[in-house]
């Protein structure tokens, strides 16, 4: 039987390996509730805020994910993977010595504004009525067409190589996994992104997100 759960909006800190579908799932357990969504997709190893809308709240959902996302993550440079992240194997790492803390930092403003961006093959964009990944992992290699996306903020926050910190502000649509290894691309010795956490949709913030646990034990109270 459904309970006579409110309209509400609820801001989830979804854990790590867990798909946006499964957070939609395992509220409808807490919740008692059938008509609930996400207001933006987060991949599996991505971390922090998945906004999610019940009853009539879901009629919100597309001005959600309309709104400026705001990202921090770790990047692997001499290294490449199929899916861009680590969801496939990385390639043998190149040599990096080359690569100057100076070179990192300058290539950034590459990516600044708007700018073409082609989606991983390894994502849920539909290619003539399938679903991209599922492509990829037939071994196709199909072509995604490129989108202009706009990033207004592409900053460097630590560097330890191989391992490069950043925090991204961008529009609907942007794939930080892209960013990565388009980032790779221009220094010349590949990258893939190793860790990817959303910190903010909009005016939402992370901060103020509960967990799952946080939630269900919210409801049994």
């Amino acid at each position: 039987m459904e309970l006579d759960t409110p309209d509400r909006i609820l801001l989830i800190n979804k854990p790590l390996r867990w798909t946006s579908f499964d957070v939609v799932r395992k509220l409808r357990g807490i919740l008692k509730i059938k008509k609930i969504g996400h207001a933006g997709t987060l991949d599996p190893l991505a971390t922090g805020l998945l906004i999610l809308c019940t009853g009539k709240m879901t009629k919100q959902i597309d001005t959600f994910q309309a709104q400026e996302k705001e990202y921090t993550g770790k990047m692997i440079l001499g290294q490449t993977t199929p899916s861009y992240d680590l969801e496939t194997a990385p390639t043998p790492p190149q040599d990096i010595s080359g690569i100057s803390e100076q070179m990192i930092r300058g290539v950034t403003s590459q990516f600044t504004g708007s700018i073409s961006q082609i989606p991983p093959l390894h994502s849920a964009i539909k290619v003539e009525g399938k679903r991209a990944y599922k492509l990829a992992r037939a071994g196709s290699d199909a072509k995604l067409k490129p989108r202009e996306v706009t990033i207004s903020t592409f900053e460097i926050t630590d560097i330890n190589l191989p391992e490069v910190g950043f925090r991204v502000v961008c529009s609907k649509g942007t794939y930080i996994r892209s960013l990565a290894h388009d980032m790779g691309q221009a220094l010349g010795v590949g990258a893939y992104l190793s860790e990817l956490c959303r910190t903010r949709i909009g005016d939402f913030l992370l901060k103020d997100a509960q967990t799952l646990d946080e939630l269900a034990n919210e409801n049994l109270s």
